[in-house]
């Protein structure tokens, strides 16, 4: 089994990758049988240098492999054809500005498995950027109230070595009294979490949260059957909500009217109630005032995330009254995070930890025949045709959807 490490090719630059020269040393050790090719490339976050450093040669041509890693969508004009291929190609969800892609990938005779198709039996993702986002993402809501209010003022992550120096600056500041929720249990959710811990911000429970003021900031987190709730009355039940959420309703508006900052990390379904409208963000008693929309689906379950935002520009306002952006610092905006990409903003610890779990989850069964199913299950293509997993993909594909 030959694998490549391919260079990225999406617009702007993605400096992460697959795998570490670390991370590779030890699928060398593992596997001792497996070959590995470094397609050469200027912008990633760990250059060619240190991999020929780490044993592995650089090469300008890669189509000698038989598996290509790689992070972002692959231009067309670059996919190899008869090749397999991973990499986030966000066309699973029927991705009009992606349908090109899927059709190249078709035409090619690729085999593609998407990083997000990477899954347990029950369907929980194995692999991902996920824990990233969330550190990034609450850093980057400290940030903003740092500058917005005068307070502090902390680096943008992109210009900090690593996660250690991310923590290390946090170190320096001092926080208000302030409220804060994060929504979600996930890996997203749990990243912020460790930022909120690092700040040694004191977690209450959600009935102390809703009832009480605090002389300290605190925070609390909350899941779906804290933020839904039955329309009927009855007791919700989570599997039962994952499964048909139409009988469910918002309940996030008691947290809404004690929270000032809200960090965004739950996974939204379709079909889900969002978590508040614009409806609800006019309502007089709505207190948030910032928010870092780590989960960044636009114009959805978080009303106020109307477009993403970038690393160069990161927050912007939003004013309810007028369902308008304004400055990030206006006096009646929400401050809004919505950075769609913040694990390129860390992108060292971002690729050792995605390639730790590509390691452990991925790598075994190229060579012990997919015991597991992860390969049969994460495949989207196969002999020019869509598998049968992800055959409700074919009507997007003709372009039906």
């Amino acid at each position: 089994m030959k694998f490549a490490i391919i260079k990225e090719r999406k617009n702007p630059p993605d400096r992460r990758v697959v795998f570490s020269p670390n991370d590779l040393k030890d699928l060398k050790t593992s596997f001792p049988q497996a070959e590995v090719m470094i397609e050469a490339s200027d912008i990633r976050v760990f250059n060619d240098a240190e991999y020929e450093k780490n044993g592995f040669q650089i090469f300008k041509d890669v189509s000698d492999a038989d598996v290509m890693f790689g992070v972002k969508e692959v231009p067309t004009e670059a996919l190899i054809p008869n090749k397999k291929y991973f990499f986030f190609s966000h066309t699973i969800k029927k991705q009009p500005y992606n349908r090109a892609l899927l059709r190249a990938i078709l035409d090619k005779n690729i085999e593609m498995y998407d990083h997000e198709t990477i899954v347990r039996q029950n369907g929980a993702r194995l692999i991902g950027f996920g824990r990233y986002a969330g550190l990034v993402g609450a850093y980057n809501g400290f940030r903003a109230l740092g500058l917005r209010d005068n307070l502090f003022t902390l680096p943008k992550v992109e210009h900090l070595k690593d996660l250690d120096e991310v923590k290390s600056e946090l170190d320096k500041i001092k926080l208000p009294n302030i409220k804060i929720v994060l929504s979600g249990t996930g890996k997203v959710a749990k990243g912020a979490q460790e930022i909120l811990d690092h700040l040694k911000i004191k977690q209450v429970s959600d009935a102390l949260y809703l009832t009480s003021n605090f002389t300290e900031p605190v925070y609390c987190l909350i899941d779906v059957m804290e933020y839904s709730k039955r329309k009927d009355g009855k007791v919700g039940n989570k599997g039962q909500f994952y499964k048909d959420p139409s009988g469910y309703e918002s309940n996030f508006m008691p947290y809404a009217k004690q929270t000032d900052f809200f960090i965004a990390g739950h996974f939204y379904g379709d079909g889900a109630p969002y978590l508040f409208t614009r409806e609800d963000a006019r309502h007089p008693d709505f207190k948030i005032n910032l928010i870092a929309d780590i989960s960044c689906d636009i114009d959805g379950p978080v009303a106020s995330t109307i477009r993403p935002s970038t690393i160069a520009d990161p927050f912007y306002g939003y004013n309810a009254k007028t369902e308008k952006e304004v400055a990030y610092n206006d006096k009646d905006a929400i401050t809004v995070m919505a950075v769609d990409n913040l694990p390129c903003e860390l992108p060292k610890d971002a690729s050792e930890g995605f390639g730790e779990m590509f390691l452990k989850h991925v790598i075994p069964a190229f060579f012990n025949n997919d015991a597991d199913g992860v390969l049969k299950r994460a495949k989207i293509t196969e002999n020019g045709k869509l598998t049968k997993r992800f055959s409700y993909l074919q009507n997007y594909v003709d372009g039906k959807e």
